[in-house]
């Protein structure tokens, strides 16, 4: 199979930014007189381990209840933005045009678009009418990870194929309508909006940029885990299922995922220099840092990335290897995130 190579790659997050105490108290307002445990649960916010996050709405959007498609087309208005803004940087950043690009893979899970996002960009981003398009819904927070392990495939399979992959969700408009849960509080305490894109290619003159492999991509499913994440569709919005277990489920299976994941890339656990996982929530990336033995704060890019952005579900894991990618890292990196299903993703990264 053809080497591939990451040529280019790009954050983008929308033009409103909220403090996490204003998001406090625009939950204790709206959320809190419909859940009586709200304040016990209130030190989720402070403990989160975020200080902003961004989304594609106003602050008085949310202060009056909205309806399902009321939230898809505010989801279909940012994260088509998004999708531009964040795949032209890419493109920038490779030294591509969109005419360059072959195929295009679109991972995004917070709202609904068919046609999907790249067809609504199609005319302003300049795509060629031959372009393949691979929408992929589902993913969650492993769409990072997993719609890279895409595109590599892809490029992958045809000599100087040129790929773009664009991770862009909007979870601020899409949830926390009606009578919240405990797990709508949590996911209100974490989840901002944002995307990434990168250009991926087997061409050996395909980007500018140093020269990073991507290897090949591998998952692990765990049967009867449906319900630890995903989203729970009412008549108004997307409930978030996120479950308490999450940490516990991490210490207990993620060493021997990544062991399978290693064992499978023909690689071992001494090799890798560096893990670049999706930080979905500070207790879960303490969790992955017991998991796998790794010093405390070892994930600190990570835990940065948290901080100024929250989480963003599929793109978030771009966020963090953009800035890994930045801090000039030496050997082999694994890409790890988890996602619905429940399912571990994990993809190789070397710099040669």
């Amino acid at each position: 199979m053809l080497s591939v190579r990451l040529a280019g790659i790009s954050t983008a997050v929308p033009g409103v930014k909220i403090p996490q105490d204003v998001v406090l108290d625009w939950a204790r307002r709206t959320l809190g007189a419909k859940f009586s445990q709200f304040e016990r649960m209130a030190k989720a916010f402070e403990n989160a381990g975020i200080d902003t996050r961004y989304t594609v709405a106003d602050v008085p959007w949310f202060e009056t209840p909205k309806s399902w498609p009321e939230r898809n087309a505010a989801y279909l208005n940012g994260t088509t933005a998004l999708f531009v803004e964040a795949a032209r940087a890419a493109l920038d950043d490779a030294d591509w045009t969109a005419d360059d690009v072959d195929a295009v893979v679109t991972v995004s899970s917070t709202g609904i678009a068919t046609p999907s996002l790249e067809a609504r960009a199609f005319v302003e981003m300049g795509f060629r009418s031959d372009i393949m398009r691979v929408p992929v819904f589902g993913l969650g927070c492993a769409g990072g990870v997993s719609g890279l392990a895409i595109a590599r495939d892809l490029a992958a399979a045809h000599e100087g194929a040129r790929v773009l992959l664009v991770a862009v969700e909007a979870c601020s408009v899409s949830f926390c309508a009606g009578i919240p849960r405990k797990a709508d509080i949590i996911g209100a305490a974490l989840f901002g909006d944002g995307a990434a894109a990168a250009c991926v290619t087997s061409a050996s003159d395909g980007g500018k940029t140093r020269d990073i492999r991507i290897g090949k991509g591998t998952q692990k499913t765990w049967p009867d885990t449906l319900s630890i994440m995903g989203w729970d569709v009412n008549d108004s919005s997307l409930g978030v299922v996120f479950d308490k277990a999450i940490p516990d489920f991490t210490r207990e299976h993620l060493s021997a995922a990544v062991a399978e994941a290693l064992w499978n890339l023909g690689k071992d656990a001494d090799e890798i220099s560096r893990f670049v996982f999706h930080p979905g929530g500070s207790k879960v990336l303490q969790a992955i840092e017991q998991a796998l033995d790794l010093q405390p704060d070892s994930l600190g890019i990570e835990r940065q990335v948290l901080r100024d952005f929250g989480n963003m579900s599929a793109p978030t894991v771009l966020f963090v290897l953009k800035r890994v990618l930045e801090s000039n890292p030496k050997g082999d990196m694994l890409m790890g995130a988890f996602g619905p299903g429940f399912t571990a993703a994990f993809l190789p990264i070397a710099e040669v």
